[in-house]
């Protein structure tokens, strides 16, 4: 089980890198755009919130990543924290931005956190 929770860990910070660079980097071209559903000029007004979101996407990455290459009981106590953000972020964004983010945040984070919890 522990083999599985940190796959599912890792798939969750490789999303979470992923949407930092969607966020910082790509906000204003086609793959942001398309994750923001804004035209041209909103996500041109929109580049320094955007940027804000993926810098803490990159800090939850970065928790998630730092949880995996910990040793225990340090590693553990890092991924339940870093997973409990993720999974409140996921619920908030979903309950007042877009429903999308329940499934593409908050689910993966779920599972990810009760895999690890389930592993210890």
């Amino acid at each position: 089980m522990t083999v599985i929770a940190n796959i599912l860990v890792g798939l969750v910070a490789a999303l979470h890198v992923y949407i930092l660079v969607l966020e910082m980097f790509l906000w204003e071209r086609k793959p942001g755009r398309s994750l923001s559903g804004f035209d041209a000029e909103m996500a041109r007004a929109t580049v320094p919130l955007a940027a804000n979101q993926g810098l803490y996407n990159g800090f939850l990455a970065a928790g998630l990543i730092w949880g995996l290459i910990a040793a225990d009981p340090t590693g553990f106590r890092v991924q339940v924290f870093f997973l409990g953000c993720v999974l409140v972020a996921g619920l908030y964004g979903g309950l007042t931005a877009n429903r999308r983010i329940l499934l593409a945040q908050a689910l993966p984070g779920a599972l990810a956190l009760g895999a690890v919890l389930l592993a210890r």
